[in-house]
């Protein structure tokens, strides 16, 4: 079994002269990817012409079938092993830049998002274009780009980390073995800045301040009931009801305007790639032209995107921790936030006669990232030994179940509150509680009703002091169900 790793980032302090030659060798890594992704190309479609895999798309799914798929990737070049076979060439003209490991590490990634293409998960690779490529990776400490006494060494250069003395984190982290490095680099105020990510082997060490411990892990069980803005959580301890990244800055307004400013500075500049009526040309080769102003423009856009992604992750890593604090089983329903973010199918009108808008809940979901935040605390769980038990939501339902009645009943989502005999419930606490009282077995398709009947009381104390201070707060969703 492998044993669990965890990253520890460290900013490098690069001279002007490393960093022309760390450019260098990011531009040549994006070559050598792309090289990758068309020769993967070629293979496949080579594959998809041949008789004996429209014979074999024909079959019925199945061992027999996946087996025959498997001997024609081999047959033509479609495996890891042969990409990097295609790479040894590149790997040796390019030997004064990029070693052997990183090489084959690039191949790697190629063929990892091009499986996705075979497997149907995906419907096509992008090449990356240029300054896109932000990380290049090694296979061990031991050659290739290193860690060696608080310094990155790879081909010749040789750049030390940043490393502040109160920094007790990161010496501690420094204790454990490092499994490989990889460079990035991060475009922040028109300018790249590098780091040294180091995999390091075991459990990230805990963080302390005057208090003690900062993260520590509770005992109880938890039930989260996990939207495309909110989280509603419930536990014996307490109930949350909270805003998912509620520091994330609402840019949209700045971002529109770049656009805008861009888009026009793009035409002036190249009125030979578009047609009269605005459309761009097809089969035009020429060469686009940017302008100084554009590349400010573009600049001010990255980082307005930056900016919001660092908040966003930082405020899913405080929730977790929060969540840390009160049990040590967690339950969440399984949703497809992917399928939330696909346009309506329908065409609709409303009462005054116009059409509805297709879109769903793409822009909401791309601020405040549900599905981070889950795969955040899953991750948190797991160097605790724990797991994020996931529910089966069509069987559960529960956000129509009333465990007084035992009945099942379907509530628009308008209807925030359930009213059980003119006890009101908050909907979204009340189905983190339901999810907090699960049957514990490998299924996890029922709803413990006694369970639920015990702990309901407690459940009511702690959403009245969530509620109410909730009523405190100036800034709420309607979702809450407090406008």
């Amino acid at each position: 079994m492998a044993k669990s790793s965890y990253v520890l980032t460290l900013r490098l302090k690069t001279e002007p002269f490393q960093e022309d030659t760390l450019d260098k060798r990011f531009e040549i890594s994006r070559k050598m990817y792309n090289a990758c992704v068309n020769e993967l190309y070629k293979r496949y479609r080579t594959m998809q012409q041949s008789k004996k895999y429209q014979k074999v798309q024909k079959m019925k799914k199945g061992k027999e079938r996946n087996v025959l798929f498997a001997e024609l990737n081999t047959q033509f070049g479609l495996t890891e092993y042969s990409i990097h076979a295609f790479l040894t060439p590149m790997n040796q003209r390019f030997s004064t830049n990029i070693d052997s490991q990183a090489g084959q590490k690039l191949g790697t990634r190629a063929f990892q998002a091009f499986k996705k293409v075979m497997l149907g998960e995906a419907k096509k690779v992008y090449f990356k274009r240029y300054g896109e490529m932000t990380s290049v990776e090694g296979k061990s400490n031991k050659t290739g780009i290193r860690f060696v006494e608080n310094r990155l060494v790879w081909k010749g250069l040789s750049i030390p980390v940043i490393i502040r003395h109160r920094d007790v984190y990161a010496h501690l982290a420094l204790q454990d073995r490092v499994k490989y490095v990889r460079m990035k680099r991060e475009m922040i105020k028109g300018r790249y800045v590098y780091y040294a990510q180091l995999v390091l082997e075991g459990v990230p060490p805990p963080s302390y301040h005057s208090n003690g411990l900062k993260q520590q892990v509770g005992v109880g069980r938890v039930g989260i009931d996990i939207g495309t803005s909110t989280v509603a959580v419930s536990s014996k301890k307490e109930t949350i009801l909270a805003i998912l990244a509620p520091n994330v800055v609402d840019y949209e307004r700045k971002i529109y305007l770049i656009q805008r400013k861009m888009d026009r500075s793009k035409r002036a500049m190249n009125p030979h790639k578009f047609n009269v009526n605005g459309t761009i040309k097809k089969g035009n080769k020429e060469k686009w032209v940017f302008s100084k102003r554009y590349g400010k423009l573009r600049n001010e856009y990255r980082e307005l995107h930056r900016k919001n992604r660092m908040i966003r992750q930082q405020d899913h890593e405080t929730m977790s921790n929060q969540l840390l604090a009160l049990g040590d089983t967690f339950f969440v329903e399984t949703m497809s936030f992917k399928g939330l973010q696909k346009r309506s199918k329908k065409t609709e009108k409303n009462g005054e006669g116009t059409f509805k808008r297709k879109k769903r809940f793409g822009r909401t979901l791309s601020n405040r990232a549900p599905s981070m935040f889950l795969s955040c605390l899953e991750r948190k769980l797991a160097y605790h030994g724990l797991e994020l038990k996931k529910v089966n939501t069509a069987k559960v339902k529960a956000s129509q179940y009333n465990h007084f009645d035992h009945t099942y009943t379907k509530k628009p989502l308008t209807k925030r509150w359930n009213d059980f005999g003119g006890m009101k419930v908050q909907r979204d606490l009340y189905s983190a509680f339901l999810l907090m009282n699960m049957v514990d077995d490998k299924k996890l398709e029922k709803i413990d009703r006694e369970r639920c009947i015990k702990e309901f009381d407690l459940f009511l104390e702690n959403h009245k002091k969530t509620m109410s201070e909730l009523q405190k707060q100036p800034h709420t969703f309607k979702s809450m169900g407090l406008k």
